[in-house]
């Protein structure tokens, strides 16, 4: 495989020189699946597992592989194996918090340079839910796209529209039908050759059709939605890369349930810009937005330039990003501790 295809270039070799070995060579992760990884690299497709030390070095699981990843391989060419020994820094990463109570990051997408947020224009469209997805993308370094597919199944377009548009300041909102053939070339002048570009969204607004369109052929099984609350079935069950027929790189991502903040505050502040520029004129600087005199996010709402719901969601995912701060903080005493604690165990058995 020629490594200019899938993303390649100078900063990546720089990097790649710094720590790699002369029976080493560099690789992109294209899947991943219970700690075993296909690496795409110049010998070809390597199914790797990471090594010892690496495991062993891993603090967390921001520390391992993920889809997207550059890194340099101990390779096995004559098994179709290596060992993944070093991950290379990372130019932009998608990340949440693991589904569940646990305190941990989990990247679903590394070095992506677009992200096409896919929501579908039926009665599954869900602005709160758009407002997260931009957040966690203007946290990750790449940049967003607002996709709205199924736009022949669609009705009340124009206002579904306007909904969207009234929280993507400066984002392009493509509206698309695969069935139609309609607003796709738009979308191809992302898909730019040697460029990454991932598809995040919720099960069943349209990424597996998606993918199969611009691949050329049928890449993802497409199950039907469910009648009784128009929401979507898994099909795509693996964060997988595959390369485009016109050598851009598509990262494809099963659909998510939970969608919960990691590391957000920049995020939160590019995605809610308009009320932090309303904020900065408050009378008081501690303005908690409610009945304050001089509130100038109060007042636009009154006005009617920004809907409520728009602050009440702003306040929420700060609330949510402080929740996690407390949590990272209390987990980050505990890994201490325990660290400490079999630093000591080790040398009294010394």
């Amino acid at each position: 495989m020629e490594l200019t295809q899938i993303g390649y270039n100078d900063k990546v070799k720089e990097a790649f020189e710094k720590v790699g070995k002369a029976n080493q060579i560099i690789g992109r992760i294209s899947l991943e699946h219970k700690r075993m990884y296909r690496v795409w690299t110049v010998s070809g497709e390597l199914l790797c597992e990471v090594s010892g030390k690496l495991a062993y070095d891993a603090q967390s699981r921001e520390e391992y592989p993920a889809v997207g990843d550059w890194v340099i391989v101990s390779p096995r060419v004559k098994e179709g194996k290596g060992t993944i020994t070093n991950i290379l820094p990372r130019k932009s990463k998608f990340s949440r918090k693991v589904a569940g109570s646990n305190t941990e990051e989990q990247i679903v997408a590394a070095n992506v340079d677009t992200i096409f947020l896919v929501n579908s224009l039926n009665e599954d469209l869900n602005i709160r839910r758009l407002e997260r997805y931009l957040t966690l993308t203007w946290e990750s370094g790449a940049s967003p796209v607002i996709v709205l597919t199924k736009a022949d199944l669609a009705v009340d377009l124009n206002e579904k529209l306007m909904l969207v548009e009234s929280i993507a300041y400066g984002i392009p909102v493509i509206t698309i039908s695969v069935i139609n053939n309609s607003g796709l070339d738009e979308l191809k002048t992302y898909l730019i050759p040697g460029k990454t570009v991932a598809l995040l969204g919720s099960s069943g607004v349209g990424k597996s059709t998606l993918t199969n369109y611009l691949c050329g052929y049928e890449k993802q099984e497409v199950q039907e939605i469910r009648d009784s609350d128009a929401k979507g079935r898994h099909t795509t069950t693996n964060r997988e890369m595959v390369l485009l027929p016109n050598n851009a790189i598509l990262i494809d991502t099963p659909g998510m349930r939970e969608l919960q903040l990691w590391n957000s505050e920049a995020g939160i502040s590019n995605s809610f810009s308009e009320i932090e520029e309303l904020a900065a004129r408050c009378k008081f600087r501690d303005c908690q937005h409610e009945k304050e005199i001089g509130c100038a996010v109060k007042y636009a709402i009154e006005n009617g330039d920004i809907e409520e719901e728009r602050l009440l969601s702003y306040k929420k995912l700060l609330r949510e990003l402080a929740f996690l701060e407390r949590r990272q903080d209390k987990k980050a005493q505990a890994d201490e501790k325990k660290k400490w604690k079999s630093m000591t165990k080790q040398y009294r058995t010394k």
